[in-house]
């Protein structure tokens, strides 16, 4: 078998506009699983924001594989086991996150697995992402102030029209630390310096024998340019940024008509 491992963004890859795995695709994807192929969820998404995608491709099942906040942690979907963990120390976490105190009109989103920490609610896509990751919103009166552990990732989230133009000030003085990746026209994800999707998909793949040629990689956003870079052969959706586009093997149909159901039949003995 040529590939043996399928990497899948989620948000407008796996998940067609409406936050769903369509049933054409969810199928592709058992049928290949059943052939003994590796499933992993690469996403920028918190670690719980995973668990309704891996129940929906029965990855416990099939051993695949759950990697969350961008790279930032590796967890076995059979065992539980997380793998690989690499979180923001707190004293550089708390200055990133007092930095980012300058621009109020920017929302800073971290968690520390259960709960979103911010000082309103209704700041820009906290609740999309409470209820998108399974998290819960713990007010508080100020974030840096009761961030007391090591984040995985620290968001940053604001109107495309007001981040754009942030994005320079925001990693300003923490670009030796952290890693920085805008995910969304709203999100500038910042995770510990070297973590990425590539990063996560190299640790994942030597750890099981699979070698980068033997990776098919799907995706949309700017944060699978790595994952797309890693892979043997990289998958670019119909409805992909240019960049991703511009380097893929492939473009595939939308996330809305079944993209990796498509390219999936064309390199795997599935009806």
């Amino acid at each position: 078998m040529k590939y043996k491992m399928i990497a899948l963004d989620l948000d407008g890859t796996l998940n067609n506009d409406e936050k769903v795995i369509t049933p054409r695709t969810r199928e592709a994807l058992l049928a290949v699983q059943k052939q003994g192929v590796i499933v992993a969820l690469v996403s920028g998404r918190q670690a719980p924001g995973l668990q309704r995608e891996a129940d929906a491709l029965e990855l416990e099942k099939y051993h695949g594989l759950r990697i969350s906040y961008n790279g930032g942690r590796i967890q076995d979907a059979t065992t539980g086991e997380i793998l690989f963990d690499s979180a923001i120390d707190n004293e550089t976490a708390v200055a990133f996150l007092r930095h980012l105190e300058q621009w109020p009109e920017l929302s800073p989103i971290v968690d520390d697995g259960k709960f979103i920490y911010t000082t309103d609610a209704s700041r820009h896509k906290v609740m999309d992402e409470s209820r998108n990751n399974n998290l819960q919103v713990k007010i508080v009166d100020n974030i840096a102030d009761a961030v007391d552990f090591a984040p995985v990732k620290i968001l940053t989230a604001a109107p495309n029209e007001i981040l754009v133009p942030h994005l320079a000030d925001i990693r300003r003085g923490f670009e030796d630390k952290l890693s920085f990746v805008q995910s969304a026209p709203w999100f500038y994800e910042g995770t510990v310096k070297g973590v990425s999707k590539n990063s996560a998909l190299d640790q994942a793949c030597k750890r099981l024998g699979i070698a980068p040629a033997e990776v098919m990689a799907f995706g949309d956003a700017q944060n699978d340019m790595s994952m797309l870079d890693f892979a043997g052969y990289g998958v670019a959706m119909g409805n992909a940024c240019d960049e991703l586009k511009a380097m893929a093997d492939e473009i595939t149909a939308t996330n809305n008509e079944d993209g990796i159901a498509v390219t999936l039949a064309k390199h795997f003995n599935i009806e």
